[in-house]
């Protein structure tokens, strides 16, 4: 009986057109491994270039996303209304709240965006 069992795990050899496909069958597996391979670098590649890149100047980033060159600051200039008078400032996400009160005493909140370079929102304050 174990005499049956070694020759059945022994391998036959196969017949020459199965051995020809066989062949055909592990060269295009060795291919298809070396172009999924270069593939894979590539990808990897064009990552790191990503993520190292710079333009030549460092910049650094406010919360809008708004770019600032390092050489020097941004400027700008906000047209507020003629009589208006600022009580406070408050700065968040590339955008400024003016909130202060008119000359005629109507209170006001002034929006100004950053990034756009305009006012955004122009709010009257009623109530208490």
């Amino acid at each position: 009986m174990s005499n049956i069992e070694i020759d059945e795990q022994e391998e036959k050899p196969l017949d020459p057109a199965m051995e020809n496909v066989r062949r055909k069958m592990v060269r295009l597996q060795l291919v298809s491994g070396g172009i999924m391979l270069v593939m894979f670098m590539a990808v990897l590649a064009a990552i790191v270039y990503k993520v190292t890149r710079t333009d030549g100047k460092p910049e650094s980033r406010i919360s809008a996303g708004l770019s600032v060159p390092s050489d020097g600051p941004l400027t700008g200039a906000v047209a507020l209304p003629d009589g208006f008078t600022v009580s406070s400032v408050s700065q968040s996400n590339g955008q400024i709240l003016f909130f202060g009160t008119l000359s005629d005493g109507a209170r006001k909140a002034i929006l100004f965006d950053i990034a756009a370079g305009r006012i955004v929102a122009d709010i009257d304050v009623t109530g208490r």
